[in-house]
């Protein structure tokens, strides 16, 4: 048998090369930091992003301002679903006692069909073990207090509708709707899907023939989500209320429009979750509300549509629907 030598392949490249000579720069003295000249920081938006880059800024010395276009900062929305991968930054912001407090663990997740029957079920109760903490469920209006609660008043500004902005090297400026304008260095886009800091930024690049293909699309509008949060229930009628844990349970329609979930709060509160996945012809039925503000006035139609939808966990453990837990939702706490 005759045998064949490979010679060694050569190095895609040589380490000699690419070793640097230069002495790696010493790190800040706390003295060098403090004595720093800090950049201004305007943030247009004061939702969960804007408030917690503010809050950040804030601890970290960094001058900041919240240009907010409301007339007054409405937490609104519904429950949330918060990972463990946030309890780090819960803790260097100062905030994880106050977090664990408004919140209730989730230790199962339950993916069932529109009769109730079971696709599967997730356990994890060692989530805080292995990743850090627990995933929480808690209100969006609890969360945001807790967060204004640490932003000084006069660092934010409502009423703010954003027109413009311009920059060149002496920083940036916004114009607002009330033709006031404001200066700083950096300027950070809050303001969600419908950003006016984004589509003004992308009005500029196209102008310029800068902005990708990619961007120069319209902003996918796939789904409706309607959100509600019950007044608080007796547990001894709601059994599920009663468990120290939040179970969270997904429901999926087969041939139905509708995907929709429930879960329990820490204040004995059923939070609701159902999202309108459209096609064609129902994205053009709801295209006047892609741009319309949160609030209940959108609601009332939605709420009609869902009313047979199934959910577990109700009075005594029975099964009951969507209309049952929107009948024990006050107006003001359901949005679409």
């Amino acid at each position: 048998m005759s045998t064949t030598e490979i010679a060694p392949a050569e190095p895609m490249f040589d380490p000699k090369v690419y070793v640097s000579t230069a002495k790696p720069k010493p790190p800040l003295t706390p003295e060098e930091l403090a004595n720093m000249e800090k950049p201004k920081v305007l943030i247009v938006g004061a939702g969960i992003g804007g408030l917690t880059l503010g809050l950040l800024l804030k601890r970290g010395g960094v001058p900041f301002e919240i240009y907010e276009r409301a007339k007054e900062v409405r937490p609104l929305g519904s429950g949330m679903l918060l990972g463990s991968n946030i309890v780090a930054l819960l803790q260097q912001l100062g905030l994880y006692e106050e977090f664990q407090a408004i919140g209730k663990p989730v230790v199962q997740t339950n993916l069932l069909d529109e009769h109730l029957q079971s696709y599967f079920t997730i356990n994890y109760p060692y989530r805080a073990q292995c990743a850090g903490g627990d995933d929480y469920i808690l209100t969006r209006p609890d969360l945001v207090e807790i967060l204004l609660r640490q932003i000084p008043k006069e660092n934010i500004h409502l009423g703010k509708r954003i027109l413009s902005f311009e920059q060149n090297n002496g920083g940036v400026m916004i114009r607002c709707t009330d033709n006031a304008t404001h200066h700083g260095d950096i300027l950070v886009g809050s303001d969600g899907a419908h950003s006016a800091v984004r589509q003004h930024l992308f009005h500029v690049q196209k102008k310029k023939k800068l902005l990708p293909k990619s961007d120069d699309v319209p902003l996918p509008f796939s789904t409706v989500c309607l959100v509600g949060q019950t007044v608080p229930l007796d547990p001894e009628e709601y059994p599920l209320l009663k468990m120290p844990h939040s179970v969270f349970n997904g429901m999926l329609g087969q041939g139905s429009p509708y995907s929709w979930s429930v879960a329990t709060s820490i204040k004995n509160t059923y939070i609701f979750n159902v999202v309108l996945h459209l096609d064609d012809k129902t994205t053009k039925a709801n295209d006047a509300f892609r741009n319309s503000e949160w609030g209940p006035e959108a609601a009332e139609s939605m709420c009609k549509d869902v009313r047979h939808l199934k959910v577990p966990g109700g009075k005594d453990g029975k099964v009951w629907t969507m209309g049952d837990i929107i009948d024990l939702t006050p107006k003001e706490l359901i949005t679409k």
